[in-house]
Formats: C-alpha cells, structure tokens, sequence
C-alpha cells in the first residue's frame, strides 16, 4: 500500500476524533458555556447534518479543482473549523465551528476514497478504502477515549486545540505524499449528477443508510443500556466503547480484504450476522461477559460493511464517482441519525434500554434485503451503465466484484 494512503489515514483520524469527542465532553461544554445538556447536544446534530448536507455541496463546488488540492483545503477547513471551536467565547460560536468543521468531513471521505482507490490496482481498491477508513476506526479507540480525558483533566479547549494540530498532521502528509492526480477530462457536474440516475447506485445506498443505521441504533444508547441494564458502573462504558472501537477496526480490515474477493458475498454475510447479533443484543444485554461480546461484534460486523458498500457506489458510478462517493458518507450519517431517532422512540415508548437493538436488527435485515434485490437485478442487467468520458472509454478497466 502506499504511503499516500497513510496520510488520507491521518486526515480520517482527525476527522473521526472530532466527530465523536464532543459525546464524552457534553458535561463540561454545557458547564462553560452554560447551557442545558439537551441544548449542548445541538454541537452532535449540527455536525451530523453538516456532513450530510456539506458532502454534496463541497463535492460540487470542488469538481473543477484537481483532488489533491481539493482535499487540502477540505484539511483548512477542518483546521479552521476546530481552531473556532477552541476558542469559541460562546456557544453560538461553537455551533459554528463544528459546522465548519463538519463540511470537510463527507468531501474528504468521499473524494479521498476515490484517490485510494486510484493509487492501487484494480484488485486493491477496496483494501486501499479500507486502509483510509482505519483513521476513522482507530479515532474510536485512541482518539477518542484519549480526547475525551484530555478535555475532562486539562479542559475541552485543549482537545480541539490538539485535533486542529492533527489536521495540520493531515494536511502536510496530504501535500508532501498523495501524487497530483488531476480531474478525469472531460468529467463535468451533469457526469456526476447522472451518476444518480442508476439504480444500482441508489439501492448501495439506501444500504448504507439501514446497515449502518443497524449499528447506531444499538450504540447511541450504549451508556444507559450497559448501566441500567447490564449493571455496568459508568466509569466502563469508556472501555466498552474501545473495545466497540477495536471491533470496528477489524471489521474494516477483513471487509476490506475479502470483497476485493468476493464483494455481494461480503455484504451478505455481515449483514446477516448484524442483524443476528443485534436480535440477540436484546438478550445478551443482561449478561456482563455476553455483552461485552455483543457489544465488539456489532462493531466488527458493522463496520465489516463500510469498504464493500463504498467501493460498490464506486464500481456502480465508475467514471464519475466523486460525488457519488460523497454522498455515500453523507448517508453513514443520515443512518446513524435516522436510528437514534427511532431507537429514542421506542424508548421513549416504555419498551426499556434494549429496545434499539431490535430497531437495529430490523433495520439491517432490510439492508441485507435490498443486497440481495440489486444483486438478482445485476444479474439481470449484467453490464451496469456507468457515465463514462470519453477519455475514460479507452482506458475503461472490467468492474471486479
């Protein structure tokens, strides 16, 4: 793999460091700046939407600069946008600067999958995504837990001061590593946009939404579950987030690894055992050692999906990708929103802690539904119609599944 991938890596780190710190600093944030924790959660939302609805829009606005640069200043942006939230004197400000942020997080992933997979040969790709993605997943286990104590013991204002510094770390690994690789001629937005148009595009997804959502249906409400059910002490959610982290981390590496080999059977075998796991979260909830289990499974089999399903959009939209790609982060989102919301119903409905992970078994269920419909619809339509440049025609590779 090459070093370039190394740098996109760092850049996720920061990224994912960011994005899910704030959840362990509500506390301290609503305490400075004086407001309610409901209200503090308002930095958590307005991150979630900026990535859904700045993924796009920075896709867009960046489809006439060559990637590498446009990833640079996607790095900027994140180092702005972390830099005011450090030194934000009111929480209004803050809420700015986790937008800010925000809108470097669906563009960078999505453009820098399309890089990774650009620097590797065909048979690589997804191991090459996967390779990104491991910034993400490895901020779950170091970076966050690691943020979150520097923010409790030295204040919060030091852990966005320290992430701004990791994407000066991205930044310059982005310009000294990551080869120029200039925009595909004759690639324009209207390419992009029709990218939309295939089904097989559309049903990757609408996959992404409900199998991710499966996951964060259950790890939204990990805390009160794994207290008030589990009879864990507080002080261990921490430890059992690492380890959902540690899950998470070789879920991404094997999915990666095998669907460069076998992408749809990839799919087929971590969402059906999502979805079993999450069932049976319900039940294992109520042992300590079970789970713990449950808990590192739901993260490996969750995350086992990310490279398949990115490189699928990717496959699907070949020729213009980008913004698909883009997109496709910003649906992880829209996922992950979607479930806290319905897991927060059916609690709110008296149906207990452990209700989320049916809404979460369901909702995986239904992903492994639509793998299976856009696989019987490919076989039916073998050749997929991708927009394809002209210059890209000639030098068009077989999609590898």
């Amino acid at each position: 793999m090459p070093l370039a991938l190394l740098a996109l890596a760092i850049g996720a780190f920061g990224i994912g460091t960011t994005e899910f710190v704030i959840m362990g600093l509500l506390p301290e944030v609503a305490g400075d700046f004086g407001v309610s924790i409901p209200t503090a959660g308002f930095l958590v939302t307005g991150y979630a939407l900026g990535v859904m609805f700045g993924a796009p829009l920075m896709t867009v606005l960046g489809t006439r600069i060559p990637r590498k640069r446009m990833l640079m200043l996607l790095m900027g942006l994140f180092i702005a946008g972390n830099l005011l939230s450090a030194v934000a004197p009111v929480f209004a400000v803050m809420l700015v600067g986790r937008v800010v942020a925000s809108l470097a997080h669906g563009a960078f992933f999505g453009i820098g999958a399309v890089v990774a997979a650009e620097l590797v040969a065909p048979q690589k790709k997804a191991g090459a995504i996967a390779m990104m993605f491991t910034g993400l997943t490895v901020a779950n286990v170091v970076g966050v837990p690691l943020g979150t104590f520097v923010g409790q013991s030295a204040g919060w204002r030091v852990t966005f001061t320290l992430v701004a510094a990791l994407g000066v770390l991205g930044l310059v690994g982005i310009a000294k590593l990551v080869p120029d690789l200039p925009k595909p001629a004759g690639v324009q937005l209207r390419h992009e946009l029709a990218a939309f148009k295939n089904v097989q595009v559309l049903l990757a997804m609408a996959m992404t939404v409900l199998g991710f959502g499966g996951v964060f249906a259950a790890i939204t409400y990990i805390a009160p579950m794994m207290t008030h059910v589990t009879g864990f002490a507080d002080a261990s959610v921490t430890w059992l987030l690492v380890l959902f982290g540690l899950g998470m981390v070789g879920g991404n590496l094997v999915g990666g690894k095998f669907a460069d080999r076998a992408l749809m059977p990839m799919l087929y075998v971590s969402l059906s055992a999502l979805a079993v796991v999450l069932g049976l979260f319900t039940v294992t909830a109520h042992n300590k050692a079970l789970a713990t289990l449950s808990i590192v499974l739901i993260g490996a089999f969750g995350f086992a999906t990310v490279p398949p399903l990115q490189k699928r959009v990717l496959d699907q939209a070949s020729g213009a990708p980008t913004l698909a790609s883009a997109v496709n982060i910003g649906a992880f989102n829209l996922g992950n929103a979607l479930s806290a919301w319905l897991g927060g119903l059916v609690i709110s409905a008296g149906l207990g802690y452990t209700a989320p992970n049916w809404v979460g078994a369901v909702l995986a269920a239904s992903a492994l539904v639509l793998a299976v419909v856009s696989a019987a619809l490919e076989r039916r339509t073998p050749t997929p119609s991708p927009v394809v440049t002209g210059a890209e025609q000639r030098h068009a590779e077989p999609v590898h599944h």
